[in-house]
């Protein structure tokens, strides 16, 4: 039985992301987002320019006078969620947690996709995929698919990026747009995700909390590392270590946007005190530029 606090963050979840879906993307996903290519659509007469590799030779065989094929763009997509459950999802030092700043923006994602008449699917992992959903179209699969991301209970507490792009690769055949929400603090995905990216179209959603790149003047504090509980005593006044902890995290990021960039992977930089619907935004826009 699903509580009725879950039941309602649903209910609030889809008023909020329908009004923006409405609002805002409109328009912009159908842009940016293309079709799995080009379809059959109809034949017509030859005219002179037409590219001769696409007669059809047997409607112009019958009609003893050339005709050339006709194509649209196949617009139907797959989008897959793939969902990282693990614990440091559960941080969060602003208005909400990580992980419930990634069910609003995969509640988003999700319903863009249904307005376009694509299909949704969903991968929730941490050290190993715990969830799977088929990718299927219409409202009530999109209210199922947020409905799992909040009322998702982990078994596992460590992060695996690599077992959700295998089981990825494994269960879906065809190209999709794959939407990675993860804070990406692991290690070792690199080659895979090389790979992912080049059957499908990856797009990475970086979920971060200010406090994971910098430290305030808070004197000792005890530290907890949600996934392997290791806990350590600091000295948040100690300016040296502070300014060690804010290099070591900027250095991180540099390195992960790096690798994005190399493999020619766009992400989402999302951090807890910052509306995501700006940042949503800046990339469909920075995307749809691409596209035309």
């Amino acid at each position: 039985m699903i509580p009725a606090e879950i039941l309602k963050k649903i209910r609030r979840i889809e008023i909020r992301t329908s009004k923006l879906v409405n609002d805002v993307f409109s328009g912009e996903y159908h842009s940016v987002f293309k079709g799995r290519g080009m379809e059959f659509s109809d034949v017509r007469e030859y005219q002179p320019g037409d590219d001769i590799r696409t007669i059809d030779w047997n409607v112009t065989a019958r009609l003893n006078h050339p005709f050339v094929k006709q194509f649209v763009e196949e617009r139907e997509l797959t989008v897959m969620l793939l969902v990282d459950g693990s614990a440091s999802e559960n941080f969060g030092t602003k208005d909400r947690m990580k992980g419930e700043v990634a069910s609003e923006i995969c509640a988003l994602l999700a319903f863009s996709a249904i307005k376009n008449n694509d299909k949704v699917g969903l991968i929730i992992f941490t050290d190993t995929v715990e969830i799977f959903i088929p990718p299927r179209k219409g409202r009530q699969h999109v209210l199922r698919v947020i409905r799992e991301i909040l009322y998702f209970k982990p078994k596992g507490k460590t992060t695996n990026i690599n077992i959700s792009l295998e089981y990825l690769n494994k269960v879906i055949k065809r190209k999709t747009v794959t939407f990675l929400v993860s804070d990406f603090m692991a290690a070792g995905y690199d080659k895979l995700l090389r790979v992912t990216n080049k059957k499908h179209d990856v797009i990475a959603v970086v979920l971060s909390d200010p406090r994971e790149m910098f430290l305030p003047d808070y004197g000792f504090i005890y530290f907890e590392d949600a996934e392997t509980g290791e806990k350590r005593l600091v000295d948040c006044n100690d300016k040296n270590f502070i300014k060690e902890y804010s290099d070591i995290a900027l250095r991180m990021q540099a390195k992960r946007n790096s690798l994005f960039k190399s493999m020619g992977i766009d992400f989402i930089e999302i951090s807890t005190d910052v509306p995501y619907i700006k940042s949503l935004i800046s990339f469909f826009k920075r995307r749809a530029r691409r596209f035309r």
